[in-house]
Parts: C-alpha cells; structure tokens; sequence
C-alpha cells in the first residue's frame, strides 16, 4: 500500500495546485486565526475549487463551535475536519452533526501521550499524531517540533492514523521508515517562512514519499 501525503495550511493557487501536481492525497486548510496560515472564507473557497475531487479537502481548527464548523464546510466544502485539542465526547459530536470524516490530533511528547489514541476510538475516524507544543505556545502545530519516533514502535494502534510534526523532504523517508507509517501531514516542513508554502519543498517532499 502506497504511504499517501497531506500538505496542510495551504493559502495560495500555486502552491495548492503544486501539492496537487505532484501527488497529494489531500490538501488542508486552516482556520484558526492565531495561525500565519489561516484563510477567511472567501480564501478557502476559491482554493477549495481548484481541488480535484480526487483529492480530499481537510479542514484544520482548534476546538471549534458548530457555527464556525457549518460555515467552513459550507465555504470550502471540506471532506474531513481536524480537530486539535478537542475532547472525545465532542470530537464524536462533531462527526455525527457534520458526518464528515473526522480526524483527532493527539500531541505526543513521551509514551505516556499514546495513551490519549485510545480514547478516540469510536469518536473519531483516524489519529493524527503530532509533536507537543509548549503550554505557552499559540498554535498546537505547525511549528516543526517533531517527536521521538521509536515511540510508535509497537504501539497499538487504536484507529488507522497519520504522523505529523516536524517532518520535512530530508527526513520523511526516515520517519516512515522508523514509525511504519502508512500516511503523513506536513506544513511548516514545506514551508521557505512561516506560512509562506514553497512550490519547490512541495514537490521534493511528496517526491520523496513516493518512493517509499
């Protein structure tokens, strides 16, 4: 089974249609204001109509309420919503008011963080692994922290799951090595300044997880 790549926070025609040329199997879209990388609505429109339909658009939020959910599904016509330190009662509420597929990000720091997987399963639709920020920090991603791999080494996957954070052209094929990881979400790592996507980092990166 070929290991399918995300390329998140996408804001700009070319470098969408540049993750799309070179193989993306979805492309995501941020909306969470504190985030260099967030759009408006009207943003995420116009990008959400140059996605072909078979790549699928993810929408990426913190914590979010119904209005803002209904408004962004309806704008970018999202197929999946991210959820990033959402609780599971709330993560399942989402996906049954939306039913779009939905996918819980679980901030991992030590084996201890791997725990959290399991309290999504029947909530959510697949685990995003991501690197833990700093309590002090103003995003939960994209900031190019990674974490130590081996970590997933053994681990017992409660959902089918994606790692993200920190990942980069030079280092994806390592971490899908190590990990085992069948699909993987990149932004900062793709990126020549904070929310500034590179054509030329897209398409090394998504290159790179082609031949794995």
């Amino acid at each position: 089974m070929p290991v399918t790549a995300k390329i998140c926070g996408l804001s700009t025609p070319d470098t969408l249609d540049a993750a799309v040329r070179h193989g993306a199997a979805q492309v995501g879209f941020v909306f969470f204001p504190p985030s260099p990388r967030s759009l408006t609505f009207d943003q995420a429109a116009g990008l959400a109509g140059r996605v072909p339909s078979h790549v699928r658009k993810v929408g990426v939020f913190v914590d979010p309420e119904d209005g803002l959910l209904d408004a962004t599904i309806a704008a970018a016509r999202l197929d999946a919503v991210q959820l990033h330190k959402t609780a599971p009662d709330r993560v399942a509420a989402i996906r049954a008011r939306t039913g779009r597929e939905v996918w819980a990000a679980v901030a991992v720091k030590t084996s201890a963080d791997l725990s959290v997987a399991a309290s999504f399963a029947g909530a959510a639709d697949r685990i995003l692994y991501d690197a833990k920020t700093p309590d002090s920090a103003a995003l939960p991603g994209g900031m190019g922290l990674r974490f130590d791999w081996t970590l997933l080494q053994g681990h017992a996957h409660p959902l089918p799951w994606a790692l993200s954070g920190g990942l980069d052209p030079a280092n994806v094929a390592e971490a899908i090595r190590v990990t085992g990881a069948r699909a993987v979400d990149v932004s900062s790592g793709v990126e020549s300044a904070p929310g500034v996507k590179d054509v030329a980092k897209i398409a090394a990166f998504l290159q790179a997880v082609a031949q794995c």
